[in-house]
C-alpha cells in the first residue's frame, strides 16, 4: 500500500502542475481561436483521440498488467516481442489511416494537412505506449509523471511562441494548435524511449526466461482488445457527440453558427474548468491498474477492499469541495476564457457531471485490474444509449436546448458510476455501504 500511495502522490503532484499548465493552454487557445474557432477545434479533437486510442492499442494497460502479474525474468522477452508486434501494427494502421482519413467528410472545414498530422501521430503514440506500460507496471511513476509534465509544458511553450510572433488565419491557427499537440507528444516519445532503452539494458544483465510468443500475445490481447474496444467505443461516441449535439441544437431552432458557439463554450470552457480536478482521478487510475491486478492475482481480498474504500474516500474528500468551489466561482472562472454569460451557467449546470466523472475514472481502473473490462464496456454502452436518447428528446425542445443536453449528460454519468460501483462490490464481495474490510480470499 505504501508503494501505491507514493506513486499516487507523485502523479498527483506533477499532474496538478500539468493541469495548471493545460488551463493556461486552453486560455491561449480560447483567446486566439475565439468561440467559433474553439468550437471547430473541440469538434475535431475527439476524432484525433479516436486515432490515438487505436494507435495505443491500450498497451499501457495490458503491459502494466502483465508486468505486475509476471516474474521479472519474463519482462524483457515480452517487451521485445511487443515491439515487433507494434511495428507491424503501426505499418498497417498508418496505411489504413491514409485511405480512411481522406474519405471522412468531417475534415472539409479544416486545413488539408491535418490528415497527415494524424498519420504522423500514430507511431509516436504506439511506441511511447510500450514504455508507459512498462514503467506503470514496475511502479516507476516518476517517469510517467515527467512524461505527462513534458507533454503539457511543451505544448504551452510552442503555442505561446508561435501565436505571439506570427499571425495566422483561423484555419491555419487550428492546424498550428494541433501541430503543437503532436510536437509535444514527439518530445515525450524521445524522453520515454531514452529511459526505456536504459531499462532494457539493465534487464539484460538479470536472469532471463523464455515465454512463447503465442502466450505473450494472448496475455496482452486478452486485456488490450476489450480495453481498446471500450476506449474506441468511448472515442467514437465522443467524436460523434459534438456533431450530434450541434444537430440537435439546430433542430431546436438555433442557427448552425449559434450551435457551434454554444458547444464551444461547453466543451472549451465548462469542461476545461470542471475537469481540472480530475487530474487526481487520472493519477489514482494509473497506479490502481497494476496494484489491483497484483492483489487480484494473489487473491488478496483484504487489500482490494481497503483500496476501494480508500479510493472512494479520497475521491469524495477532494471531489465534493471541488464542485462546490467550481459552482460558487463559475462566473470569474468562465470569464478567464470567454465574455459570454452562458459559459458560467454551463459550468454550474454540469457540476453533477464533473463530480460523478471523478468517481468513474478510478472505478474503471479497478474494473480493468479485476479483469472486468467487458463489464465496463457494457456499462458505457448502456449509459451512452440513455444519454443520447435524453440529449435528443430534451435538446430539441426549444425550452431546454443546451440545458436539456446537460441534464442528459449528468444522467448518463450517474448511471455509469452506479453500474461500475455495483459490479466492483459484487466481484470483491463487499456490501454496497463500505464498512471495515473483512479478511477473505476469492
Amino acid at each position: 500500500m505504501a508503494v501505491f500511495f507514493k506513486g499516487a502522490l507523485i502523479l498527483i503532484g506533477i499532474a496538478f502542475i500539468g493541469e495548471c499548465i493545460e488551463f493556461l493552454t486552453n486560455m491561449v487557445l480560447a483567446n486566439e481561436l475565439g468561440a467559433h474557432g474553439m468550437g471547430l477545434y473541440m469538434s475535431i479533437l475527439p476524432v484525433i483521440f479516436l486515432i490515438v486510442t487505436i494507435a495505443s492499442m491500450e498497451l499501457p494497460i495490458s503491459i502494466s498488467k502483465f508486468i505486475a502479474e509476471k516474474e521479472e525474468k519474463y519482462h524483457r522477452g515480452m517487451l521485445q516481442y511487443t515491439i515487433r508486434l507494434t511495428i507491424l501494427f503501426v505499418l498497417l494502421l498508418m496505411a489504413a489511416a491514409v485511405l480512411w482519413l481522406h474519405a471522412l467528410p468531417v475534415f472539409r472545414h479544416y486545413h488539408p494537412y491535418i490528415r497527415w498530422l494524424i498519420v504522423a501521430l500514430i507511431p509516436i503514440i504506439a511506441f511511447s505506449s510500450i514504455a508507459r506500460g512498462y514503467f506503470m507496471g514496475v511502479q516507476q511513476m516518476g517517469k510517467i509523471a515527467v512524461a505527462n509534465f513534458l507533454r503539457k509544458i511543451m505544448q504551452l511553450v510552442l503555442l505561446v511562441f508561435l501565436f505571439h510572433w506570427i499571425q495566422f488565419d483561423l484555419e491555419l491557427s487550428i492546424f498550428i494548435a494541433l501541430c503543437t499537440l503532436v510536437g509535444s507528444d514527439l518530445i515525450v516519445l524521445l524522453y520515454l524511449f531514452h529511459m526505456f532503452v536504459l531499462q532494457m539494458k539493465m534487464l539484460k544483465k538479470k536472469e532471463q526466461a523464455a515465454m512463447g510468443g503465442k502466450t505473450i500475445r494472448r496475455s496482452l490481447l486478452a486485456v488490450s482488445l476489450p480495453t481498446t474496444g471500450m476506449r474506441v467505443f468511448h472515442s467514437i461516441t465522443n467524436a460523434i457527440e459534438p456533431f450530434f449535439i450541434k444537430w440537435v441544437l439546430v433542430k431546436s431552432g438555433m442557427t448552425e453558427t449559434m450551435a457551434n458557439e454554444h458547444f464551444g463554450l461547453m466543451a472549451g470552457v465548462a469542461f476545461t474548468i470542471g475537469f481540472f480536478p480530475a487530474f487526481i482521478a487520472h493519477s489514482l487510475s494509473t497506479v490502481l491498474i497494476p496494484t489491483v491486478s497484483e492483489a487480484y492475482v494473489k487473491k488478496d481480498g483484504l487489500k482490494l477492499q481497503k483500496l476501494l474504500q480508500q479510493v472512494m474516500m479520497m475521491t469524495f474528500v477532494y471531489g465534493l469541495p471541488a464542485v462546490v468551489i467550481i459552482y460558487l466561482f463559475a462566473v470569474p472562472l468562465a470569464a478567464l476564457f470567454s465574455h459570454s454569460a452562458a459559459a458560467a451557467v454551463y459550468v454550474q449546470l454540469l457540476w453533477p457531471y464533473f463530480l460523478f466523472h471523478y468517481f468513474v475514472i478510478p472505478m474503471q481502473a479497478f474494473l480493468i485490474g479485476l479483469g472486468l473490462v467487458r463489464d465496463a464496456l457494457a456499462h458505457f454502452v448502456w449509459s451512452t444509449a440513455v444519454m443520447y436518447c435524453l440529449i435528443y428528446f430534451l435538446g430539441v425542445n426549444p425550452q431546454y436546448q443546451m440545458a436539456g443536453v446537460m441534464i442528459a449528460m449528468n444522467t448518463g454519468t450517474l448511471l455509469v458510476m452506479m453500474m461500475h460501483y455495483l459490479t466492483i462490490c459484487k466481484k470483491i464481495e463487499v456490501s454496497l455501504i463500505l464498512r471495515k474490510p473483512m479478511k477473505h480470499t476469492f
